[in-house]
């Protein structure tokens, strides 16, 4: 059932613990902005019976290009409708789309991070992101549908794709990592023998320091981040300085809006441990390689996803930030080794200057720095699936606070 939702939601709940990933669970609402637009919540449950959550937004009742939106590991949808800036969603619907985001079962608004419905990436690739698709192909019809990943969720992405789980897609946007997963140097070596003493002893890293206290067995991590930290923050050291532990860096500090900066607890959730043996096989693969290798219930995908690229059968826009202080040139990579195995592809790649990783969306000025360019390929894909242009559409009306391509507040 959908039910539509007229005004803002703003109100934050708890979500209780699920012991099993069966269990019935209602995501916690998100923190969207008061507009014209309508916002569809749709229950959605994965083939293997686990609960997400799918929200459609959308200006009007007219047919529209649709775009899929995939967040990273521990964050949410909430990620593309921060309402303190000119967010993603809201240049998607100005431009004639309309947009549907997944909160997939390693989304902080879902409970399983920190229940004892244990999960891989290989579930998301073959249950979640396949569902989404069915579910939004159906609801669009003959409708050109796009999806804009970021990065665990563009990594999943990657292997249903070239599992051929989810094909005839118009376009694929892929922020910070996709085929190729490259930690950089430092965050390899702390998660190899970091991680594995700390999964030994605990089942998840919580981000909010106001939740755990000085007491807690998570103090030292705290108090190791806050170490050379310029921010007072807490969770802004631990996900800024030292994230989750690893001497990763999620953002760049100065690019943040002050209110995205308060919220940063409320935007990521804890991080599962049990899931780092599947992330390190993966990084030290240097692709995306099927955890699952001896349950036949995952025999859909591919050993290892780089080998059967052949099977991605849609435009492919690569893009990182100059200064992706987790994944460093993750993407880059994929592009040149996609350029000479499979130059029938056409993957292109895209840098943006003095951004870092989860900025490419949060970041205050990246309607300006951004989202244009994404659109851009959205526009050409669309037109290459044969579908009539996103542009001829008049855009939507009362949403506030529009602005044309290449504007925004900074």
């Amino acid at each position: 059932m959908t039910r539509a939702i007229s005004t803002a939601v703003f109100a934050r709940s708890l979500v209780k613990r699920a012991p099993v990933n069966r269990t019935p669970v209602e995501p916690r609402p998100l923190y969207v902005r008061a507009g014209a637009a309508r916002i569809d919540e749709i229950p959605l449950t994965a083939a293997d019976g686990t609960r997400l959550a799918l929200t459609r937004i959308r200006a009007d009742e007219r047919p529209r290009p649709a775009v899929l939106l995939l967040h990273g590991h521990t964050t949410s949808a909430d990620m593309f409708v921060l309402p303190e800036t000119r967010n993603l969603v809201d240049v998607l619907l100005d431009h004639g789309y309309e947009a549907w985001m997944l909160d997939w079962r390693g989304s902080c608004r879902l409970p399983y991070n920190e229940s004892a419905a244990r999960y891989t990436f290989d579930d998301v690739a073959l249950y979640d992101i396949p569902a989404a698709v069915t579910h939004i192909k159906n609801a669009i019809g003959q409708q050109p549908l796009s999806v804009v990943a970021h990065c665990m969720g563009a990594l999943t992405l990657s292997l249903s794709m070239t599992a051929g789980l989810v094909p005839g897609l118009a376009g694929v946007v892929a922020q910070g990592v996709f085929l190729t997963p490259k930690l950089i140097d430092r965050a390899r070596l702390r998660m190899t023998l970091g991680g594995e003493l700390l999964r030994r002893r605990i089942d998840h890293l919580p981000v909010d320091f106001r939740k755990v206290g000085l007491r807690s067995r998570y103090a030292l991590l705290f108090a190791l981040a806050a170490k050379g930290a310029e921010c007072p923050d807490p969770t802004c050291q631990f996900l800024h300085n030292n994230a989750w532990g690893v001497g990763a860096s999620l953002y760049v500090h100065a690019n943040l809006h002050p209110r995205t900066h308060d919220r940063l607890a409320e935007l990521f959730g804890a991080a599962p441990l049990w899931i780092l043996p599947h992330l390190r096989r993966i990084e030290f693969a240097r692709s995306v390689v099927r955890w699952n290798t001896n349950d036949h219930r995952y025999r859909a995908l591919p050993d290892n996803a780089l080998d059967h690229a052949d099977r991605i059968d849609c435009p492919v826009l690569l893009v990182s930030g100059s200064d992706n202080q987790l994944w460093g040139e993750s993407n880059k990579l994929c592009h040149q080794i996609l350029a000479t195995r499979q130059p029938q592809l056409g993957v292109r790649y895209l840098e943006i200057p003095n951004y870092g990783h989860l900025d490419t969306f949060l970041g205050r000025g990246a309607a300006v720095d951004v989202f244009g360019p994404i659109l851009d390929f959205l526009d050409e894909t669309c037109l290459l699936d044969r579908y009539h242009h996103p542009a001829q559409l008049d855009p939507p009306n009362g949403g506030g606070g529009h602005f044309s391509r290449g504007q925004g507040p900074r």
